[in-house]
């Protein structure tokens, strides 16, 4: 049955740090004026969609911003425009269009009525204004994508163009789009959870108690979510715990070497107030019950446990776990 925490008071360590990157890739399917645009891209043609008002929006949309009149009228414009605001970046990140620094520029391409966001690549700052003329520079590769267009450049240059019909066929159209996105940071846990990780570490689970409340709340943020207030008091939860809800995961996660399907649950340790995550294991998904008692499993060198399996003890009663749910 569940045990009352245990006072632990060890010395602070220092805060930890790591580096994450969160990345998926999204996938969606391009409408007829979407996938022309694209498709045009990968022959050097720039595209456009003229509204029921006569303007021509590059790029082009499926709805008509204003009335919301859905739009189909597709138009060619010039790969030749006009910067009408930009922004010098000296440092590009990784990924970026550019590997030197280059500036991000509005480019009312001709024969458009609005601008296309893209790069300009420039040797510096003092070499780029609103108003410069410029053209796109292609990519060599081309694929029906923005990146088609690897960046603009500086043009001298005051022909003029008129938008001209164009049906929006081509040999080969792009009809989905994968777009990568991505988020690179470094992570700071601070005081409470650096603590907390470097307990389990050892095997053993940390969590703070609120001075106010008294409840005990793991993993523990510094601060109790309920009174608001500091928490220091440290104490030692678990290792068993309470299964109070869970849910079947059927879709299998990229690069997790876990079978599906499997059982992903809400689990209260002995003496804490807050329940965590853990997966079960041990048993068979569908025999997986609010009330199963469970205890963490390790795997050599593992800072975390792997999962969590039933103890073989009773069922805890509802009334022990339902202020938890």
């Amino acid at each position: 049955m569940p045990t009352p925490p245990t006072a632990s008071g060890p010395a602070p360590t220092p805060a930890l740090r790591a580096a994450f990157t969160l990345e998926f890739p999204f996938t969606r399917s391009l409408g007829p004026v979407q996938s022309a645009f694209l498709s045009g891209l990968a022959h050097r043609t720039v595209l456009g969609v003229r509204t029921t008002a006569g303007r021509v929006l590059v790029p082009p949309t499926e709805y008509d911003p204003v009335t919301a009149e859905e739009i189909g009228d597709l138009v060619e414009v010039a790969p030749t425009g006009t910067v009408t605001t930009w922004a010098w970046n000296p440092q590009p990140r990784p990924h970026q269009p550019l590997a030197t620094p280059f500036a991000w520029v509005l480019v009312r391409l001709d024969g458009a009525d609005t601008a296309l966001l893209h790069v300009l690549d420039a040797p510096a700052p003092d070499r780029v204004r609103t108003g410069m003329r410029v053209r796109v520079r292609w990519a060599r590769e081309r694929t029906g994508a923005l990146t088609d267009i690897a960046c603009f450049e500086p043009y001298e240059s005051t022909d003029t163009h008129r938008p001209t019909p164009h049906t929006g066929r081509f040999a080969d159209m792009t009809t989905l789009l994968t777009a990568p996105a991505r988020l690179d940071y470094t992570y700071a846990p601070g005081r409470a959870q650096t603590d907390h990780l470097v307990a389990l570490a050892g095997r053993r689970t940390v969590a703070e108690r609120c001075p106010s409340c008294r409840k005990v709340y793991v993993p523990p943020r510094g601060a109790c979510p309920t009174c608001g207030v500091a928490t220091a008091e440290r104490v030692e939860v678990g290792p068993r715990g309470t299964v109070t809800t869970f849910c079947l995961v059927n879709i299998k996660a990229k690069n997790l070497d876990i079978e599906v399907p499997y059982v992903y649950a809400h689990i209260a340790l002995d003496g804490a107030d807050l329940p965590l995550h853990g997966r079960i294991a041990g048993i068979p998904h569908d025999r997986v019950r609010m009330g199963l008692r469970v205890e963490p499993v390790w795997t050599e060198h593992a800072r975390h446990p792997d999962h969590y399996r039933p103890t073989g003890e009773p069922d805890a009663p509802y009334d022990a776990y339902k202020e938890l749910i």
